[in-house]
């Protein structure tokens, strides 16, 4: 796969183990000698869209916001920003290549080139699909950079019922945009998952990717990168056996499947469930 496909998957930014498991050493050497992909330290590569979005916003004197902000503060999303996404207080008297927001940001929701990181999980809250908001609010959780008390104590008290369904649902234990985004249409679906939850089989315990608990589902987004050895493969098969036995149904879904035929991904888990009810 093409490096630049593969950072696409893996949200923007991913470690180097996760990136070679979708690509080889050569191409990725080959995209960042080009200055497609930005190795951004020892074990991180990234686009390159981060840096051309504060390039925009140092040329109108602006602030990061959205998806670009969550690109500035290193963030996993569901897909890069189209376009630089950028806060003005004036608009610009030139045209300017990037999706702007005018208006004032008040000095406690920006840091450095980008709004706070609290204001970006709330502005892609307010303004995002809500797959994509889930996506960013998981990845500031999961890399500790904001916490669900510090998200609740700054809602403003119009906050709209969208925004708070992501405050609420967002969760740490997503390993990667493309459990979230399962999540994602899962919960709008109306179907409520538990993301790891502890499945001991035997004296062996289990944490699938999502579960329902209360039907005995299991539901794992497969990523044929994650089978990237013999030795993963095997593991993998294990697991899914060992599930089984324990009395639990798994399902399987791929990248795809997820990110471009939700409805099916819907359709299957609930027919499963209603398996598991009327069994």
């Amino acid at each position: 796969m093409d490096p630049v496909a593969a950072l696409t998957r893996l949200g923007g930014i991913a470690s180097a183990a996760d990136v070679l498991a979708l690509t080889s050493r050569k191409r990725l050497r080959r995209a960042v000698s080009a200055g497609r992909v930005l190795h951004v330290s020892r074990n991180r590569y990234a686009l390159p869209s981060a840096d051309e979005a504060r390039a925009v916003a140092a040329a109108v004197d602006g602030h990061l916001r959205l998806l670009s902000a969550a690109a500035h503060w290193e963030w996993e999303t569901r897909r890069p920003a189209p376009f630089p996404q950028v806060q003005v207080a004036e608009k610009p008297a030139h045209p300017v290549d990037a999706l702007l927001a005018v208006g004032p940001l008040p000095r406690r929701d920006r840091d450095g080139w980008a709004t706070s990181k609290v204001r970006t999980v709330l502005d892609c809250a307010a303004e995002l699909r809500f797959d994509e908001a889930l996506t960013v609010a998981d990845s500031a959780l999961r890399h500790g950079d904001v916490t669900r008390e510090a998200l609740l104590a700054a809602l403003p008290a119009d906050a709209g019922a969208v925004v708070r369904r992501v405050v609420e649902h967002a969760n740490p234990l997503a390993a990667n945009p493309f459990e979230s985004v399962l999540r994602a249409i899962l919960v709008e679906a109306g179907i409520e998952v538990v993301p790891q939850w502890a499945v001991t089989a035997g004296r062996v315990t289990f944490h699938p990717d999502l579960a329902d608990p209360f039907t005995g589902l299991a539901i794992e987004a497969d990523s044929w990168g994650s089978h990237a050895s013999r030795a993963d493969h095997d593991r993998d098969c294990v697991r899914y056996n060992a599930l089984v036995l324990a009395g639990w149904t798994v399902l399987r879904f791929t990248w795809e499947q997820v990110m471009f035929e939700p409805e099916h991904v819907v359709a299957t888990v609930q027919a499963a469930q209603t398996l598991r009810a009327t069994a």
